[in-house]
């Protein structure tokens, strides 16, 4: 699709940024979510999340220009880092550590269902209907999956005795604000300096630049004074597992990211294929990534162990890396199809292993903190692999391009901006064109390994550690139309009266509920029991938990 979308708007030298903006707003926003889940519920955080992402998508559909299209990106990943973040909480407060791979694992089935398939899917559409129609028909699915959370996500959770506005009053919105206008101006500095080549004595280079350690300091010391529940917890920074494991998740995600990007459009440009069969080279990848989420999860649910499965198989992506660089036009379809299998199933095992690893390595109350740590780190990854693989790739090409073709900048610049004018160039242009672009996408393809290979390094040092199995404590669910009434553990000896007085408040409230509707509210009860009726015993992810809030600095 990149292809055809900067073609279309003569600007593929600004084609990254559709992948950027999405990321970096997912980076920017996921962490907030836990706190809405706290704040709204589930189902209200999902919700909010589901709307953004929707929005974002019919706005992508209606772009006009490429500055347009860009901001709708940035909305749907405010919506996207959400979805993904409620998820995961949901797993988390329905299953333990030990299985709680697991059951991650064969959600990620899921998700590598769809990537898997919107790849291919995207291209066809591309092909047939024009790209705007592959956003545009995604709508349907937002509006599915909107329903069924508003009907099936009604489960209720511990906890949830603070009142909404004590609880936004808590999040970290200055935080999440100067690591926002950190993180884009670097990403505008590399995009102006690398990608247009402008000089360090132009202003929108050396502005961004600036502005990025200027407010990189400021989000430092919003973290470490003024936040009270930071987004990066700065006393993690100080123990080793969680420092090591989110040096990993940037590197991985950095890896991962600049390859699913860049992997397709070598077989646009370099194998002259179409959208669709380009997109189609991803498929392998998805399945391998379903496929290595559940054997982690299963073999950690087996064993109890994370750390053999991680040094094993955490080098698969170093070795698909090395691989994907080898390619070539003469290469047999063994090649192009399969070598990028073991990137896939490789960050899939390592991402699992390391999550239940710094999560076996935390105290309960601050498994919440350690997991939007980590997630954060991951999504630092994925924004700065996208734009520094960019930086790489159109700096090289650029270079590539006037060492073939002399005397032609204009030629040289339409080639740039549009990958799909290579189809229709001379035959003698067309091979220098692709001669560079195989040049340029095999040095991301470097980038790819150097990064997967020094994560692996990285990751060595952490030690391995027995998962206790533990079976989830049984929470009282409300029955018909009750989901606003959230279950109160009865009140142990030596209790205040305030809490006494409480559960027999809300006892009376949920008395009155199952007394209002017998048949009905029976088969309701059955349906919300058989969804959630379990709470984690090791690592609910209750962000407002009175052992966390403030601890985040002082531990």
């Amino acid at each position: 699709m990149l292809p055809s979308i900067s073609s279309e708007f003569k600007k593929s030298n600004q084609a990254s940024w559709l992948g950027t903006s999405y990321l970096l707003a997912t980076c920017t926003f996921t962490p907030l979510y836990g706190r809405l889940c706290n704040a709204l519920g589930r189902r209200g955080a999902n919700q909010i999340a589901v709307l953004f992402c929707a929005l974002g998508t019919l706005a992508c559909g209606l772009s006009t220009n490429m500055e347009m299209l860009i901001v709708a990106r940035f909305l749907s990943g405010i919506g996207g880092g959400g979805i993904f973040t409620t998820s995961t909480i949901v797993v988390s407060d329905m299953y333990s550590l030990r299985s709680r791979g697991l059951a991650q694992g064969m959600a990620s089935v899921f998700n590598g269902f769809g990537m898997g398939l919107g790849g291919p899917f995207g291209g066809f559409i591309t092909d047939w209907l024009g790209w705007r129609w592959a956003f545009l028909l995604q709508l349907p699915l937002f509006a599915i999956s909107f329903s069924l959370t508003s009907y099936n996500l009604t489960y209720v959770t511990p906890h949830q005795n603070k009142s909404t506005k004590s609880v936004l009053k808590r999040i970290d919105y200055l935080g999440s604000l100067t690591l926002l206008v950190s993180v884009g101006s670097c990403l505008i500095f590399l995009s102006t300096r690398y990608n247009s080549i402008l000089p360090w004595s132009d202003a929108t280079v050396i502005v961004p630049f600036v502005l990025s350690i200027v407010f990189f300091i400021l989000f430092i010391l919003v973290e470490l004074y003024v936040a009270v529940e930071p987004v990066l917890a700065p006393f993690l920074l100080r123990q080793k597992v969680p420092v090591l494991t989110g040096m990993s998740n940037f590197l991985v995600a950095s890896c991962n990211f600049s390859i699913m990007y860049f992997f397709p459009m070598w077989f646009q440009t370099v194998m002259l294929t179409s959208a669709s069969t380009a997109g189609l080279h991803l498929l392998p990848n998805s399945v391998s990534m379903s496929l290595g989420s559940v054997f982690a999860g299963w073999i950690m649910h087996k064993t109890g162990r994370y750390k053999i499965p991680n040094t094993v198989f955490g080098i698969f992506p170093f070795i698909a890396a090395i691989s994907i660089w080898r390619m070539h036009e003469g290469m047999g379809p063994v090649q192009s199809w399969l070598s990028i299998i073991p990137l896939g199933f490789g960050n899939a095992v390592v991402l699992q292993t390391m999550l239940i690893a710094l999560l076996a390595h935390l105290d309960e109350a601050h498994m919440a903190v350690g997991t939007g740590f980590g997630q954060l780190f991951r999504g630092i990854g994925q924004v700065g692999g996208v734009a520094v693989a960019s930086a790489l790739f159109q700096t090289r090409l650029d270079n590539e391009l006037r060492r073939r073709i002399h005397n032609d900048d204009e030629l040289i610049l339409r080639i740039r901006q549009s990958a799909r004018l290579i189809h229709s160039l001379p035959p003698d242009i067309q091979r220098k064109a692709r001669e560079a672009y195989d040049a340029s996408l095999k040095s991301v393809f470097v980038f790819a390994a150097v990064a997967t290979l020094l994560a692996y390094l990285v990751r060595l040092p952490v030690p391995d550690k027995k998962l206790e199995r533990h079976s989830p404590k049984p929470v009282d669910t409300p029955a018909s139309g009750s989901s606003s009434i959230s279950a109160v553990p009865v009140p142990e000896h030596g209790e205040n009266d305030d809490d006494i007085e409480e559960y027999h408040e809300r006892e009376d409230q949920l008395g009155n509920v199952e007394r209002g509707d017998s048949r009905r509210s029976a088969k309701r009860f059955r349906r919300l029991s058989s969804l959630s009726t379990y709470t984690p015993t090791d690592g609910g992810m209750d962000l407002e938990d009175e052992r966390i809030g403030g601890s985040a600095r002082s531990l």
